[in-house]
């Protein structure tokens, strides 16, 4: 039976990172450990805001849960524990380094996923004035970029980014902030300047309206797309699922998820919310099913964890065993 403790963290990110619906110089995370007294596991999750989750509501609920997962929980169990999904994740995902760390073997193995390989990711560029954004993507130097957009003038946005990146490949977040009455004018505008995927474009609440649109540039769902039973409501909407483990509640359901969406013909996203190398590293085991893989977060802060993950310009390797796995 594992002893477990929860804690919050905080990891200052390196300037300002900004999207549609604002903006934050922290990434505020949980962490939770698991030992049996010989071996120790831990995984990270991030509560978002936009789910109604709070850090403050994550450690309460993890705290009550104290009893529970300390008499013995297995992976199956996390999902019917009252939990917000971040802290489902770093539970599951802890839960796994630990199985890992007991038996001697990593985790990819233990999922019976393919040995993980060095994977490219996009590199995120916050919003801002479209002359600040090209700057900053040009200075980036990355081939993969992903624009977070979701302002009336997004288009002058790609126009500049385009102008100065000409041989970048381009994703786009519009994190929920276009309205269906401009979204064929900005669906032009990225296939335009060559954007390979365009993600969220509509509030939630409103993407009946992609149903059966005309589109030259694949739509991605991020908030619409939680675990396995939002996956009927994406198809004849979507073209691809954005999967992030604090929105599933851990590696176990994001692997279902991936397989699932796979299985109805959607593409695969593996993306991340702005955390650690710990909170990247299960979600790298999703690479070789992804189509575009989205785990820049460490390389959007100014500090990171003791052992973090490495990345060769935007190649992110394998998690070193000592992180995670």
């Amino acid at each position: 039976m594992p002893a477990f403790t929860v804690t919050a963290d905080v990891f200052p990110i390196a300037g300002r990172f900004t999207i549609a619906r604002g903006s934050k110089t922290e990434a505020h995370v949980i962490t939770v450990r698991l030992t049996d007294g010989t071996a120790a596991g831990w995984g990270e999750g991030v509560p978002y805001p936009r789910y109604g989750e709070t850090v403050d509501q994550a450690l309460s609920a993890l705290s009550d849960a104290r009893r529970t997962i300390e008499a013995g929980l297995t992976r199956a169990d996390v999902s019917r524990l009252p939990l917000p999904m971040a802290a489902r994740n770093a539970l599951d995902c802890a839960l796994w380094d630990l199985e890992a760390k007991q038996q001697g073997k990593p985790v990819w193995q233990l999922a019976e996923l393919p040995e993980p390989r060095a994977a490219l990711t996009a590199y995120t560029i916050s919003l801002d004035e479209p002359e600040a954004m090209a700057r900053a993507a040009s200075a980036s130097g990355r081939p993969l970029l992903k624009l977070k957009l979701g302002r009336p003038d997004d288009a002058l946005r790609l126009a500049a980014i385009r102008a100065a990146c000409p041989q970048a490949r381009l994703i786009v977040d519009a994190n929920e902030g276009w309205q269906a009455d401009s979204l064929p004018h900005m669906l032009a505008a990225c296939h335009q300047t060559g954007v390979e995927l365009v993600e969220q474009p509509l509030p939630a609440a409103h993407d009946e309206a992609l149903r059966g649109l005309a589109r030259k540039v694949m739509i991605c769902a991020d908030e619409s797309a939680h675990g396995l039973d939002s996956l009927p409501s994406l198809i004849g909407k979507y073209d691809a699922i954005n999967i992030k483990l604090d929105k599933t509640g851990g590696l176990t359901p994001a692997l279902a998820l991936a397989h699932a969406a796979r299985a109805r013909g959607l593409k695969i996203m593996v993306g991340c919310m702005v955390g650690s190398s710990l909170a990247m590293a299960p979600a790298s085991l999703l690479a070789p099913l992804a189509e575009f893989v989205d785990l820049d977060g460490p390389l959007l802060l100014a500090a990171d964890r003791p052992v973090p993950l490495r990345y060769d310009g935007s190649l992110m390797l394998p998690p070193p065993p000592a992180l995670w796995g």
